[in-house]
């Protein structure tokens, strides 16, 4: 890191907010930033920011947006290894604790913050849609009182009509939800790994429940490669991924990855 881009002094609600833009990795309006939170980038707080260069404010439009430079992006990886800001909170230091201990991480994997703090993209919409069924009618009973008979007389011959035996095989076994999941899921996945929306998943599994679909799932959350993640960023979010949202705890999740054991 460059003298140029050595942390400067700033307030606590100032680096809250750099942390708060790189950990989001996109552009923020003040009401997102007030809903994740609690908090707002507006007046001096803003200025200095946008002075210092760190970053970059939209006012073409309403909301504001505001979003990290290149050099926000340095600056705000060097404030772990910075002096806390005087009227830290514990909230904000312990925040800066887990942040030298995630760009500890990084440097060991060799991975950038912006490629570590990228958003997941929102799930994709169908590429395929989902295998027809063909539904056949049955046909109706009979009130013929020989029809249990498999040898009936016409009224106006003596020769016997012999029924044919029905084609018609045993009804097939119920499928697994798991194991409908995870066929829909690699059906769907170009790579073992990819997320997958969960809306794309639930139209290859019409013919399931959808209770015994989402305690299927969660049921999945505790083997081997399997994840189930919420999109951070809701706003690209279409209904159908909303309406097909696996609540877990207190919260919705959209995607599901399954990679190797």
């Amino acid at each position: 890191m460059s003298s140029n881009d050595s942390a400067p002094s700033l307030t606590p609600n100032q680096t809250q907010a750099l942390i708060l833009l790189m950990a989001e990795a996109r552009e923020m309006t003040n009401n997102e930033m007030r809903d994740l939170a609690g908090f707002a980038l507006t007046g001096e707080d803003n200025r200095k920011l946008e002075t210092l260069g760190l970053v970059a404010t939209d006012r073409s439009h309403r909301p504001f947006t505001h979003e990290l430079t290149e050099r926000g992006w340095r600056v705000v990886r060097g404030l772990s290894s910075s002096a806390a800001p005087k009227r830290a909170g514990s909230g904000l230091r312990s925040l800066l604790v887990m942040l030298a201990n995630v760009h500890r991480s990084l440097d060991r994997l060799q991975m950038s913050q912006a490629d570590f703090f990228k958003q997941t993209p929102a799930p994709g919409s169908v590429t395929a849609g989902p295998i027809a069924t063909e539904t056949v009618a049955a046909e109706p009973l009979t009130s013929d009182p020989v029809a249990s008979d498999p040898v009936r007389f016409e009224p106006v011959t003596s020769e016997p009509v012999v029924e044919a035996p029905s084609a018609a095989g045993p009804a097939p076994a119920p499928r697994d939800p798991a194991d409908a999941i995870r066929a829909a899921y690699h059906d769907v996945a170009l790579v073992p790994g990819e997320w997958v929306g969960l809306a794309d998943l639930r139209e290859r599994l019409g013919d399931l429940d959808r209770t015994a679909v989402d305690a299927a799932l969660r049921g999945m959350l505790g083997q081997p490669g399997v994840r189930i993640i919420p999109v951070a960023n809701s706003k690209a979010l279409q209904a159908r991924d909303r309406a097909a949202a696996l609540r877990i705890g207190d919260e919705d999740n959209h995607a599901l990855s399954i990679g190797p054991a």
